[in-house]
């Protein structure tokens, strides 16, 4: 009888800055991000909660989005600076699982919202005069709870599966936190039918939402062409232009790790492009929804002089 000697004993993680002469300077710039990530997403989601002009659908899937945005990080970057100290650390069985379950969650889930938010785009710019009746609060709610459902879902499926099979090899896992390729890799088990359903999986996973995304900014496109008012282009490019900069980075690094075939990949490209989609996107897209949108810079100003200050800006 097989035993699954993954179910006592620990994983190895390794560390992200191991190798680098300047490992401490790019540690101080990842906690920086991560503060600067945290803070961004709270005060993006307490603008939305404090103004009542932000009580739109727009905004409570971009509420959603920041949720996501705070979760990600925390998952993985705590993990990374607690064992910065040592060349590599340890994770429990039940730690491993625990990524697995919220990152592959939290990462379905985003994808999805995404394309609904694209969808919420859609009916702004293309029927305005039908958007309150087309986005009302049931619609929004089904629209969140089906990207909750749906990363769940999947989480359970992934994490299930990936830590049934046996891990009597190595404990290594050459990445700094439990991802199911880099995880796989240590099974003492054939894991090839099951690698063959996660690329199909998630090349379908991926292919769906951007179809969604690209009908619906294509058909935003052609509607904005069309207005004749200068004004009105500006404002719909506006609305629009955020969104479509948080895909990009979104789904840009995701088909890299989900559609590029392994033959191409390597340990410290794939840490990277982690690092990427795990800190750099959620820390950026805060900055890229206030940057862009009037409402939000507006709503902050508002709260800071409530608070006795005046920004000059």
């Amino acid at each position: 009888m097989d035993v699954n000697e993954s179910a006592v004993s620990d994983f190895i993680l390794v560390n992200l800055f191991g190798g680098s002469g300047s490992h401490r300077l790019l540690f101080s710039l990842v906690a920086a991000m991560f503060i600067m990530g945290l803070l961004g997403n709270a005060i993006l989601l307490f603008l939305i909660h404090v103004d009542p002009r932000l009580h739109t659908p727009m905004y409570f899937l971009l509420s959603q989005l920041s949720l996501f945005d705070v979760g990600f990080p925390l998952v993985t970057i705590p993990k990374m600076a607690s064992d910065f100290p040592q060349e590599e650390g340890s994770i429990s069985f039940g730690g491993c699982a625990a990524q697995i379950f919220f990152l592959t969650m939290m990462g379905v889930a985003e994808g999805v919202l995404l394309a609904l938010m694209s969808y919420d785009r859609y009916v702004a710019v293309c029927y305005p005069l039908q958007y309150p009746v087309l986005m009302r609060r049931q619609v929004c709610l089904l629209m969140v709870g089906s990207s909750w459902l749906a990363g769940v879902l999947n989480a359970c499926i992934q994490t299930s599966i990936t830590l049934h099979f046996p891990y009597c090899a190595s404990r290594t896992v050459d990445h700094f936190f439990c991802e199911v390729p880099a995880l796989l890799k240590l099974s003492c088990a054939d894991t090839s039918t099951y690698e063959l359903a996660l690329t199909t999986s998630g090349v379908l996973i991926l292919l769906l939402p951007l179809s969604l995304i690209a009908t619906s900014y294509g058909h935003v496109l052609k509607a904005v062409l069309r207005m004749r008012s200068e004004e009105a282009r500006n404002k719909a490019f506006a609305t629009c232009s955020s969104h479509i900069t948080v895909v990009g980075l979104f789904y840009g690094a995701a088909v890299f790790m989900y559609m590029v075939p392994g033959a191409y990949h390597n340990p410290h490209q794939d840490n990277m492009i982690s690092l990427f989609y795990s800190l750099i996107t959620p820390t950026l897209n805060p900055l890229i929804y206030s940057l862009r949108n009037r409402e939000v810079r507006m709503a902050l100003v508002k709260v800071l002089s409530r608070a006795g200050l005046k920004p000059n800006w």
